[in-house]
This record gives C-alpha cells, sequence and structure tokens, in this order.
C-alpha cells in the first residue's frame, strides 16, 4: 500500500542525490537533489566526465581507474571530495554508493547514489547529544508519539515508578497515574499536540510504587517537530516539588515564630551591659519556646581577653550570668549523659568548666547547636532528672563564639526540632551581637592605637653624630590616641631632623590630625628646607587642613556669622570651625649637623628643648617661641646652637610637665632636676626621667626625645677649597682617591672619581665663584659640592646626539641616592654611596657610562 513514511523519517534530515554514467563513462542522468547538494546546475554535468568535473587533480588518476573498474561491472562505495563548481578548491566530502547496470542497447553503464558526509556526521552528533542529555536529565524526561503512548522514558522516570525504561514503551498516562491525573495528563497532552502551545508547571499527585506517602510533580510539555516541521510528538519534563510543598507548610510554622523574633528584635540589644542583654534573652525565650534557660560567657572575654586559653577547644572558662525557669526556682543543671561528667547545678555568678567530650563543649568548639537528650531516670534530686531535651547553642557574634545558650524543654513538652533549632540559633546570635559590641569597640580602639604608632619612627632610630632614645606614653587607656607626635629624619650631608609636635585635642580626629601633619613634615623635610621655612610651609599646610572646601579660615567665617548668616550655613561654620581647632598644633623643629656640632632650631609656640652639658645641670634653650600651627600671620625665627660632645638634647611634649595638680613651671624644674642627674646609658637615662616625673596623671599624651651628641670625627671627614678653574677637576679626582686611600675604600675609588668630575665639571660650567669639596664617612659616604650660584641643578635626559648633558644621568645611575639644597651663599649638590658589604658588587662605572647611549 502506498502511503506517506510516519513523522520523523530519517529522510527529513537526510536527503539522498542521484546521477548515472554512461558506456563512455560520462555523466546522462543528474537528478535534482544532486543539483541542489553539489551546487551544479544540470546543463553544467550532463556529458561531462565526473573524474574531470568533481574530482580535484591530484585524485584523478584514482578517480579515472576506479571509474574504469565500475563501467567493468563492480561495485564500489567510497569517500570521493568533490568541488561546488568548476575551477574552485574540494570543498566537500561525499559518500557514493556505485552500482553497475546496462542501456537499452546492452552496454555497461553504471547508477550513483550520493550522501554528504558532513550530514552524517552533524546526524551522529546530534544523536549522541540527545542521547546523553536524555540519559543524564536529573529530571524525568519522556517522550509521547503523536498518538499520545510513550516512545522513550529515560532512567530518573523508571527510578522513581519501577523497572526498566523499556517496559514503558507504548504506555499511557494511565498506566502510571491515577485515573483522575491522567485524564488531566492527556487533556493537556492533545491540547499541547494540536496548538503547538507549551503547558508548565501543570502540577500532579501520585504514589510512587513502594511509598506510602503522596508525591507531587511538576510537569512542562512542550511539542516536538521533524526538520521537515510536521508535529512528531510531544516531550515531558517533571520535577518531584514534594519536598517544595513541604517546605510551603512549614513556611506557616515559621510565620509563627516572626512574633517571638521581632519581640527578640525590639528588646535584646538596648543595653551594652552583659547580665542585662543575658537576661532580656531568656526572658524572650521563657516560656515562649522552652521552659528554662541559661546563659554561660567566656570568662576571658568578660576580662576582657581577645581570646582565652581552652577557647578554640570549648574547654575555656565560663561564667553563668543569668538563668530562667518557668517550672521551678532551682538552678539548671549541667548537660546530662556524658560519660565520667557528674552534673551539678551551676549558680548565677559561678565560674565553671565543660568537660571536653561533653555536648556543650563540642557546641562551643564547633560553633553548632546540638540536641541533648534527658536522662529517663529520676534518681537524682537535681533538676536535670525532668529534662526532656536540652538545645546547646554556641553564641556566635561576627564568626566569634562568646558563650552558649541553653534551652531545655521539660517532659511533657514537644521535643525540639529543626525549625526549633534555628530559632534558638538566631536569638543566641542577637543577644551575642550585643555582647560582642563590648569587644569590638575595645578591638577599634586598640587598632586606632596601631595606627597611631605606626605614625611613629621605630623604637631604635639612627642618626649621624647622635644616639638617640624615645618614649610615648597614652594619657589613660580610656584615650589611647591622641595628637603628640617625635620623629628622626635622616637629611642629606649625615644631617638628622628631630621634630616633636603636639596636635591640640585628643582621640581618633587629634591622632588623624597627627598623622597628615607628621607626614608633611617628613615631606618637607626631605626638601631641605631650613628650619624656620619648614614651619612656615606646615602652618599653610595646617590652616588649608583645618579649612572648609572653599579655603576659607575660621576667622573669616566667624565674621560672616556675626554679619547675620542663616542658621544652616552658622552650624556649618560650626563644624568646620571644630575640625580648625584640631589642626592647630605646636611642634619645635631641630637639625643637627655632625660635621659642625651644630643644631639650628625652629619653634612653633612649643615648650623649650632642653640641654645638658657634662657636669652642668639642665637648661631651657632660649628657642623663640612663635605661633602654634594653623594659627598664621607671623614668622617663624631659628637660632643655632653648637653642642659639645657627650651633650644630652631633650625634646619633649607638655604631657611630660604639665598637670592640674601643680603650675608649669614647676613641672618644667622637675623635669630640668630629672635631666641633670641622667648620666646613665641613654636608654636607662629615658627610663628615669620618666619614673622621675608624674606620668600616671592621665591628662594628656606624653612624648620624649632624647639625643646624646658624639659628632663626626675629623678623620672622617675631608674638606677642601678649589679655585674656579678648569685643572680644579682633575684635582678634585686626586683629593677624592687619596681620601678613599685612606679609609681603606678602594672598591669605590673608581665611582667616586668619576662622579666627583661631574658635580666639579658642572660647579665650574654653570656656577661661579670658588667651589668646596667635602668628603663624609659614616654608614655611608657623602660626598658634597659646594658653589656659589644659586640655580639648582635640573636632571635631563639627552638625546642620542648630544654630546653633553648625561652627567646627572650618570650620577643617578651610580650613587645611591643625590640631590642639591640651598645654602646662604650658593648652593650644595650631594650624591652618597653605601659602603662595600663584601657580599654585593659595586656597579661598574664603565657600564653605566654606555647605559647612557
Amino acid at each position: 500500500m502506498w502511503q506517506s513514511s510516519r513523522p520523523g523519517s530519517i529522510y527529513d534530515y537526510i536527503r539522498v542525490a542521484s546521477f548515472s554514467l554512461g558506456p563512455d563513462g560520462r555523466i546522462d542522468q543528474w537528478s535534482e537533489r544532486a543539483e541542489d547538494m553539489l551546487g551544479i546546475p544540470a546543463r553544467y554535468a550532463l556529458g561531462k566526465d565526473p573524474v574531470e568535473a568533481f574530482v580535484p587533480r591530484e585524485l584523478r588518476a584514482t578517480g579515472r581507474r576506479k571509474v574504469s573498474e565500475i563501467l567493468d561491472g563492480r561495485e564500489w562505495t567510497g569517500l570521493v571530495p568533490y568541488r561546488r563548481g568548476e575551477g574552485t578548491d574540494a570543498d566537500g566530502l561525499a559518500e557514493i554508493y556505485v552500482m553497475p547496470s546496462h542501456d537499452e542497447n546492452g552496454e555497461r553503464a553504471a547508477v550513483c547514489l550520493v550522501v554528504d558526509v558532513r550530514a552524517l556526521r552533524g546526524i551522529e552528533t546530534d544523536l549522541a547529544a540527545s542521547q546523553a542529555v536524555f540519559g543524564q536529565s536529573p529530571m524525568g524526561f519522556t517522550l509521547f508519539g503523536t498518538d499520545l503512548r510513550l516512545l522513550r522514558v529515560n532512567e530518573r522516570f523508571a527510578t522513581v515508578f519501577g523497572g526498566p525504561a523499556s517496559k514503558y514503551r507504548g504506555c499511557s498516562p494511565h498506566d502510571f497515574l491515577p485515573r483522575a491525573e491522567a485524564e488531566r495528563m492527556t487533556v493537556a497532552l492533545r491540547r499541547v499536540l494540536d496548538t503547538g502551545e507549551p503547558v508548565t508547571e501543570m502540577q500532579l499527585v501520585g504514589m510512587a510504587p513502594g511509598e506510602d506517602d503522596r508525591r507531587r510533580w511538576s510537569v512542562s510539555l512542550y511539542r516536538l517537530h521533524g526538520a521537515s516541521g510536521r508535529p512528531i510528538g510531544v516531550a515531558a519534563l517533571a520535577a518531584d516539588v514534594t519536598g517544595r510543598r513541604r517546605a510551603e507548610r512549614e513556611a506557616a510554622n515559621a510565620r509563627r515564630n516572626l512574633a517571638l523574633l521581632n519581640e527578640a528584635g525590639a528588646r535584646i540589644g538596648n543595653s551594652l551591659d552583659l547580665e542585662t542583654t543575658a537576661r532580656t534573652l531568656l526572658d524572650v525565650a521563657v516560656p515562649q519556646f522552652c521552659d528554662l534557660a541559661s546563659v554561660d560567657l567566656y570568662q576571658g572575654l568578660l576580662a576582657g581577653d581577645e581570646a582565652p586559653p581552652g577557647m578554640s577547644d570549648g574547654s575555656a572558662e565560663l561564667r553563668r550570668v543569668a538563668f530562667a525557669s518557668a517550672v521551678s526556682d532551682a538552678p539548671l543543671a549541667t548537660a546530662p549523659g556524658v560519660p565520667g561528667d557528674a552534673p551539678g547545678p551551676v549558680a548565677v555568678g559561678a565560674v565553671h568548666r565543660y568537660p571536653f567530650n561533653s555536648p556543650c563543649a563540642g557546641a562551643l568548639r564547633t560553633a553548632h547547636a546540638q540536641i541533648i537528650p534527658g536522662r529517663d531516670s529520676d534518681d537524682g534530686p537535681e533538676l536535670g532528672a525532668v529534662v526532656h531535651s536540652t538545645l546547646a547553642v554556641p553564641m556566635v557574634a561576627r564568626d566569634t563564639v562568646v558563650g552558649l545558650v541553653q534551652f531545655s524543654r521539660t517532659k511533657g513538652s514537644e521535643p525540639f526540632g529543626e525549625r526549633d533549632t534555628a530559632l534558638a540559633v538566631e536569638l543566641a546570635a542577637r543577644a551575642a551581637v550585643c555582647i560582642d559590641n563590648a569587644r569590638l569597640y575595645r578591638r577599634e580602639h586598640e587598632r586606632a592605637l596601631i595606627l597611631q604608632r605606626s605614625l611613629l619612627p621605630p623604637g631604635d632610630p639612627e642618626a649621624a653624630g647622635l644616639d638617640i632614645a624615645c618614649r610615648y606614653l597614652p594619657g589613660t587607656t580610656a584615650t589611647e590616641v591622641g595628637g603628640d607626635w617625635f620623629d628622626v629624619i635622616e637629611l642629606p650631608g649625615h644631617r638628622t631632623a628631630l621634630v616633636v609636635g603636639d596636635v591640640m585635642g585628643r582621640g581618633l580626629r587629634a591622632a588623624v590630625a597627627m598623622g597628615e601633619l607628621r607626614t608633611a613634615v617628613r615631606t618637607l623635610a626631605l626638601l631641605d628646607l631650613e628650619p624656620a621655612e619648614v614651619l612656615s610651609a606646615l602652618d599653610e599646610i595646617a590652616r588649608g587642613l583645618g579649612g572648609d572646601s572653599d579655603g576659607r579660615s575660621s576667622t573669616a567665617r566667624s565674621a560672616r556669622s556675626r554679619s547675620g548668616e542663616g542658621a544652616g550655613e552658622q552650624r556649618r561654620s560650626a563644624a568646620t570651625a571644630d575640625l580648625s581647632e584640631v589642626y592647630l598644633a605646636t611642634c619645635v623643629y631641630a637639625v643637627y649637623d655632625p660635621v659642625t656640632r651644630r643644631c639650628t632650631f625652629a619653634n612653633a609656640g612649643h615648650l623649650p628643648p632642653a640641654l645638658v652639658e657634662d657636669g652642668e645641670d639642665a637648661l631651657l634653650l632660649d628657642v623663640p617661641p612663635g605661633m602654634p600651627l594653623g594659627v598664621g600671620g607671623e614668622p617663624f625665627e631659628e637660632i643655632e646652637v653648637e653642642l659639645p660632645d657627650g651633650a644630652l638634647l631633650a625634646l619633649y611634649t607638655d604631657g611630660l610637665v604639665e598637670s592640674r595638680h601643680h603650675p608649669l613651671e614647676e613641672g618644667l624644674q622637675a623635669f630640668r632636676a630629672a635631666l641633670s642627674h641622667a648620666d646613665r646609658p641613654l636608654e636607662d637615662a629615658c627610663d628615669q626621667v620618666l619614673s622621675a616625673m608624674d606620668t600616671s596623671h592621665g591628662e594628656d599624651d606624653i612624648a620624649l626625645l632624647m639625643a646624646r651628641v658624639h659628632g663626626l670625627p675629623k678623620d672622617s671627614v675631608g674638606d677642601w677649597s678649589l679655585a674656579p678653574e678648569a685643572r680644579s677637576v682633575a684635582r678634585a679626582r686626586e683629593l677624592a682617591r687619596d681620601q678613599l686611600t685612606d679609609w681603606g675604600l678602594q672598591e669605590l675609588v673608581d665611582t667616586t672619581e668619576l662622579l666627583v668630575s661631574e658635580l666639579v665639571t658642572n660647579a665650574l660650567r654653570h656656577g661661579h665663584g670658588e667651589i668646596r669639596l667635602r668628603l663624609l664617612l659614616d654608614r655611608t659616604l657623602v660626598c658634597e659640592v659646594w658653589d656659589a650660584d644659586l640655580a639648582q641643578p635640573r636632571r635631563r635626559r639627552a638625546r642620542d646626539t648630544d654630546e653633553g648633558g648625561r652627567g646627572l644621568q650618570l650620577v643617578g645611575l651610580l650613587s645611591q641616592g643625590w640631590g642639591s639644597r640651598r645654602t646662604p651663599r650658593g648652593k650644595t649638590v650631594w650624591f652618597e654611596l653605601a659602603l662595600p658589604d663584601g657580599e654585593s658588587a659595586a656597579v661598574d662605572p664603565a657600564e653605566a657610562l654606555l647605559s647612557l647611549f
């Protein structure tokens, strides 16, 4: 019987083309399918030799041999590359089946069937992917035919309903669903097959074989089409949503707990007192949630320890801070059922431990709640004998366990379940956050203190010609951050800047202002300005930091306020004025030169430095006081003092000498007396001064910086004057070479000679007046060249064709550092070289010079 093939036939996906060869081996028939697949119209194919027309040149010999064999009566099947037109490269691969035949005259001919291999490979890939998706889907996957009977089911479907997957082929929905649900499924399948509109998340209820509970599935249906567009069936995707339905029911129970959580949120956290917060937690939980409860907190955390010993394994000491009961006033016994543990009541305020193998210690150790069953016997007098179950819930705040809450229900009450555990964890967490706030405050306070300490120099700063000791003491434990600072800054020429300052105000804001001002001081010091210039620039910076966004000072704002500005503007002005007060500071800045043993001081409203010469009483240096930083309007003065060897210099803040219990003059006198007897090692002298002074008044921070002067030995300094003439360059090299040889620094001779030559040459070419050369030996080697010209050297990058301009580049390459500074009669250009350490090799001057080209 003639009929159309069923939907989904393989011929919908792969088309077979055909052509025939005549007795002469040329094409005498060309099908329309061949024309479509190979892209060659019949008028171009008929009468042509297929080998010449379609086979690449390198394969034509083989092609002709095969055609001859076919015309001799042999069948042949093989893969043949082909072109899609005359003169084109091969772009296809065909599988050809050639069958010998005869024409009407009885002569040999051939019929050829052609299949595109790429289409076959695509079908194979699609089938493999379809098999993988179908077989590995975690949901039930079924295919219904157009007769609404199953064509195929996956293993997941077969696992749920039992039996092998092949068992369900040809079945209808009535074979695995209850009747009513099967009718709904059949109607939905018919509608999808007829209309093509998918059905999503249709709910079906049924029983799986071997189970007593009803299951609920969510089914989605969509129509399948063949390559020709004809419907070939319906696909069904089913997911088990029984758990989701159960969760919806449980959500109703969870809503009943919201009232309890709302009450907890409203009541817990109104106090930072530990005992009050613990009692509030129990007032919320008893009797609404449990019959009795208790709260234990780590004793170490209550005492201020960050992590008490034993905290990680739950064996640390705990203190019972609260207990509540709806059935008895007796205290709650420890967790029962632990081998070797003799449970007994723990009174409020008592300190105790949980054994390592107890459930409570396990809850503390793992930070997970544990349900502890009660004892069955009533052989003990303690209340634990009537407890049905207990929830041991660790109090976790920000990943830190701070204690343990025990919720207990007595016999006759419903035992704790998963929802109860979640609620208990939430209640405990809310209380734990409040209890942890005090700990966090202490931690953040300590971090602020660490920040301030990081802004101070290290405990053992080093300087050429100076022994230095320093101390910093906070005012009180409640205000451990403040605005006092000190600093030791190395300057070119082995000079050292000593700085002590005090920002007005206390707390974190003053510490932040101190950090900004200290950074500014270090930046200005590295510019190698004079002390008075440093304080003048720092004063401008302090006024800028204390001003508002448009740079107006507090004085200008006050004038505007008095002239009738609005209330909102006045409030903003008041807030900015408070900020400007933070950037009011006092500071003393000193620069010590170990070669001349002279120290230059400049003061901005700070207490005068103290100096103790060997065998003499301490005296306060007469340094012009100046105005505090941030006030402005007055220039700063500076004085120069020669410090003899062995002298002791002390810089300090007012917290050391000023107190409400005695006048300032009395504190200064006591400070001088303490310094006069500080003839011991410098560190001990620092401690002696602090012990002699009243440092426990708790009113202000204390900063103390003490330096003992030694100066550079004469044999560590080489100083020469050179005439402003060309032969001075060679003379400078000779002097440098001889001096380094005397110092035993032969490894640095070549580099030093080259760099000295560059600096002296620049002084002759760009400067005027007498030239001075100085070499300084301390922890490093410093070379300085002075001339009378004020123009500062500027480093530039020379072009490849330039004959000069590379001198300062070379200085930068070979030296550890270089720079220039102004002097009263001109400028000084310097460079610094590290001393040989026997390990790292010095830079080769020749290589450095060549690298510039």
